[in-house]
């Protein structure tokens, strides 16, 4: 008798064939992947100043440049999916990391603006290309393991963004120029890729998988898909507004010195890293909807204690409940798209991860636009009602497609 758990898909047999051994090197790949993945996006964010003033950018220039990205990354996941589906994700994580590479080492040395917009479109096309790819593996291997890891992956994506930004500040204060550092950065990227691609699981054709037999569907016209991207739309709407907007309220309402307002940024992350590492355990032992329940809760009293208590700790505290309840989000609806029954998985991560990037750009704004007309704390409670909504919505699909 199997010992694997029933909510696991059977192994296909490309896969069951492997030894023990070299499913935990798909692991270790992967966890490398998802590393460099975070690191390189966190040593382009160090740099968005060094843009603003190499290329004397206004503010509405440098939001068109920052907006190159979304827009590269946001077509990608509309239109790369059925080629990861058809390539692996071996193959598609080496070529959407080395784009991501490449365009990075350029972004400080191109000769004009214009070309900037180009290089980071492109940027974006292969970050987006990188993450859906290395998701599909991530779910791959999840499946070959017979347990979850995909909350621990998403942790090493954080774990590399906090190490490529504090890398790039210490280098850069002993005197590294910036185009150097960002060409160090994309060379131990292109090198990480060529070390770990090659451990990543092998392709497998759809003809060969052990759903073959299900009919094939449309992403485009998948409920379980479109239900799914909508709570990573709002999930996502809330954790983008933390990132832009919670410094700003411990500084304007909770009238917080620079010092602290700053540390708000760093509660949000490090709830968001710590939860991480744990979401696996507790999905195992708990399942998927129950942590989707508990964590939107944890973050829906945590966005409303901040709001009803603008004192520097409460706040403070408020904001690390909201990084611990938000980080398992995306773990989970990401291992859930993989697994809609008669989409690939790459498909249905692009779906679920291109309505995921809309809802980090409009979160910002919505949250804008509702302060600009009465006030930021009712702005903010909009983050604190997504959370509600999820908590409340989230644990019945989850249910309902039996993920």
């Amino acid at each position: 008798m199997s010992d694997r758990p029933s909510d696991f898909p059977a192994l296909p047999a490309a896969h069951g064939a492997l030894p023990t051994a070299a499913r935990n090197r798909a692991r270790n790949a992967t966890m490398a992947l998802f590393f460099i993945a975070g690191m390189m996006y966190a040593s382009w964010g160090v740099h968005v100043p060094t843009v603003r003033d190499r290329f004397h950018l206004n503010p509405a220039l440098l939001s068109f440049a920052l907006l190159a990205v979304a827009v590269g990354s946001i077509a990608a996941m509309a239109t790369n999916g059925p080629w990861i589906a058809r390539v692996g994700s071996r193959r598609a994580c080496f070529a959407g990391g080395l784009t991501m590479s490449v365009c990075a080492a350029l972004i400080l040395i191109v000769p004009s603006y214009w070309l900037l917009l180009v290089v980071l479109a492109v940027f974006g096309m292969g970050m987006a290309t990188l993450d859906v790819a290395m998701n599909a593996e991530a779910s791959a291997v999840e499946i070959a393991l017979g347990r979850p890891i995909m909350s621990t992956l998403h942790g090493m994506f954080s774990v590399g963004g906090m190490a490529g930004a504090a890398a790039g500040g210490a280098l850069m204060s002993r005197g590294m120029a910036p185009p150097v550092h960002l060409a160090l950065a994309a060379a131990v990227c292109a090198l990480v890729l060529v070390v770990a691609c090659p451990a990543v699981l092998p392709h497998v054709p759809h003809a060969e998988h052990p759903d073959a037999h299900t009919p094939r569907a449309n992403r485009w016209r998948s409920p379980a898909l479109w239900a799914l991207g909508i709570f990573a739309l709002i999930a996502l709407i809330a954790e983008g507004a933390m990132y832009d907007w919670a410094t700003v309220y411990m500084r304007d309402i909770v009238i917080a010195t620079p010092a602290v307002a700053s540390a708000a940024y760093a509660a949000f992350s490090g709830g968001m890293a710590a939860a991480r590492f744990g979401g696996d355990a507790v999905r195992a032992r708990f399942g998927a909807p129950q942590l989707v329940m508990a964590s939107a809760s944890l973050a829906f009293v945590g966005m409303l204690g901040a709001l009803l208590l603008p004192y520097p700790v409460t706040a403070l505290a408020g904001f690390t409940l909201m990084g611990l309840g938000l980080a398992n989000m995306m773990p989970v609806l990401f291992a859930a798209a993989a697994r809609v029954k008669g989409i690939h998985a790459a498909e249905g991560l692009a779906h679920v991860a291109g309505l995921a990037y809309f809802g980090m750009l409009l979160g910002p704004v919505i949250i804008g636009g509702i302060a600009q007309v009465t006030s930021l704390p009712i702005g903010l409670s909009v983050v604190a009602l997504c959370a509600a909504l999820i908590a409340i919505a989230g644990p019945r699909v989850l249910r309902r497609l039996k993920i």
